[in-house]
């Protein structure tokens, strides 16, 4: 490489800023996580999926979605999901703070806040999108234990995969990648699992350092 083309180089590069390069189809998603009070105790506020969605009818959530490119952040998405998610102002959202992100193995990573909803008698679900809301004791979350199951992810290749251009004997065969933790609570007829049970998880643990 000639001295002209590698200051050219350097200027490109140094002007470029690194994105995470994945295969997956990886999205960024933001949500609260709602505290709310309801017969005099703290609870957790969460949705009930509508079943006219085409992604995970029916399932239990947080409220939230994807960020999108008008977002100023994944705090200001989470924030503008909420709202219209349960029909209720940007100011009666009161952020408290982040939790961890969560990168997940499926190729979703997570941007949650906890959120104090002001006035959740104004809540008026998109029915749209939510079915219905429920809420739960944050009493009975601190001593619930939750059930815990694995999951494993695996890789196989194609048909038409090039065999060919590998080592003599690369196994066509379904290859163990990874296992991971997948977290339920149960509250009455309701489950809370998957990525909405790990980030309660996280709150909890947080919840239990300082309360």
């Amino acid at each position: 490489m000639d001295k002209e083309c590698c200051q050219r180089l350097s200027a490109l590069l140094s002007a470029h800023l690194p994105v995470v390069s994945s295969e997956v189809d990886d999205w960024g998603s933001a949500v609260t996580l709602p505290l709310v009070q309801r017969d005099g105790e703290l609870s957790i506020l969460f949705e009930v999926r509508s079943q006219r969605l085409n992604w995970q009818p029916g399932e239990i959530c947080l409220p939230g979605g994807r960020i999108e490119s008008g977002d100023v952040s994944p705090q200001a998405a989470a924030v503008r999901e909420t709202s219209e998610e349960l029909g209720i102002a940007v100011n009666e959202i009161q952020v408290v703070g982040p939790l961890d992100y969560i990168v997940s193995p499926i190729g979703v990573t997570l941007y949650p806040f906890v959120a104090l909803i002001q006035k959740d008698t104004s809540i008026k679900p998109n029915h749209s999108e939510v079915a219905e809301v429920f809420s739960v004791p944050l009493q009975f979350l601190l001593k619930a234990e939750p059930l815990t199951a694995q999951m494993e992810l695996a890789t196989r290749p194609m048909a038409n995969f090039p065999f060919d251009l590998l080592p003599q004997g690369y196994s066509a065969e379904w290859k163990r990648r990874k296992t991971y933790q997948v977290f339920f609570y149960s509250y009455g007829p309701y489950v809370i699992w998957g990525l909405t049970a790990q980030v309660v998880r996280n709150f909890l643990n947080v919840y239990r350092k300082i309360c």
